[in-house]
């Protein structure tokens, strides 16, 4: 018998609407959503359902993305499907812990409203970028980048997609650089910051200075950490990983096949979009991937 692994997407996977028929079928959901309200003194259902301009800015996008995957996977739960391990890519890692019973949905709430905020303020925009480089591996781009100053890897996805960070003016440097070595394609990203690079460290250093109020229990399943790709299964590992998370790599190909060798054989995507599951499909094509992003989408785990 295989295991069965709840993964969670990260940021720039949000939609407006996201969540809203679980909202709408499910007590249990709409538990969440409105619990998200009052801890964070603004209306989350509101936030996620209404056309709107904050969704997609940082301080709102981390906190309104954990709550409708969170509010998901308790629905999931209620219906007695659970997971052996999870994972999440960067932001969705902490809807990974609250599947791990690590930390509690208000904590991760919390916690990652604080992040957001965090981020957002690093860096001012326009200084920072991202790109996605497609048809290198990682050993190529690495080969490239590691000459230039002030850019690094940011996301290994999967095999042919890997996402560059760091000053605006280098990541376009490195992009010339790149199309020469031989990348297919370099695609600047619409994001609001150079996440997951050196600029982020002192935002990370904050965020590690707010989890000293947060608790952290032991894992009651395996997660696998986005910094190293390996398992976390001691509470005491918890809080530097997600400090340093902010600044580091996220090695989501690796933290999947992290999970594969463990006898992982089925992913459930928790949350909007398709992103995991396509990055999953190219890493291993024989596992099961099913997504749960709408109410409906409930009858495929039956």
């Amino acid at each position: 018998m295989g295991k069965t692994a709840f993964i969670f997407p990260g940021q720039g996977a949000q939609v407006c609407g996201m969540g809203q028929d679980f909202y709408e079928n499910s007590e249990t959901a709409k538990a969440v959503f409105d619990r998200a309200t009052e801890l964070l003194g603004f209306s989350v259902p509101e936030l996620c359902f209404e056309k709107n301009d904050r969704l997609d800015i940082t301080e709102y996008t981390q906190a309104a993305m954990v709550t409708t995957s969170v509010a998901m996977m308790k629905v999931m739960e209620e219906r007695g499907i659970h997971a052996d391990v999870a994972a999440g890519l960067s932001l969705g890692e902490y809807c990974a812990l609250v599947a791990a019973g690590v930390m509690t949905a208000d904590d991760a709430i919390r916690t990652v409203r604080e992040r957001g905020i965090l981020m957002q303020e690093a860096v001012p925009a326009g200084v920072g970028g991202m790109s996605a480089v497609l048809g290198m591996t990682a050993d190529e781009i690495n080969a490239v980048v590691d000459e230039i100053p002030n850019v690094q890897v940011a996301n290994y996805n999967c095999p042919g997609q890997i996402v560059i960070s760091g000053l605006k003016e280098a990541v376009e440097i490195a992009a010339v650089k790149l199309k020469e070595a031989g990348a297919r394609r370099v695609i600047p990203l619409n994001v609001s910051g150079p996440f997951h690079s050196y600029l982020l460290e002192e935002a990370g250093e904050k965020l590690g200075r707010f989890l000293e109020n947060i608790p952290v229990s032991e894992p009651k399943i395996p997660y696998v950490a986005n910094v190293t790709a390996a398992y976390v299964t001691k509470a005491e590992d918890v809080k530097p990983l997600l400090t340093r998370q902010v600044s580091s790599s996220v090695r989501w190909q690796q933290s999947v096949e992290t999970m594969l060798a463990d006898g992982v054989d089925r992913f459930i995507e928790i949350g909007p979009g398709k992103t995991l599951a396509g990055f999953i499909r190219k890493i291993n094509r024989e596992a099961t991937v099913i997504n749960i992003e709408k109410f409906e989408d409930l009858e495929k785990l039956n």
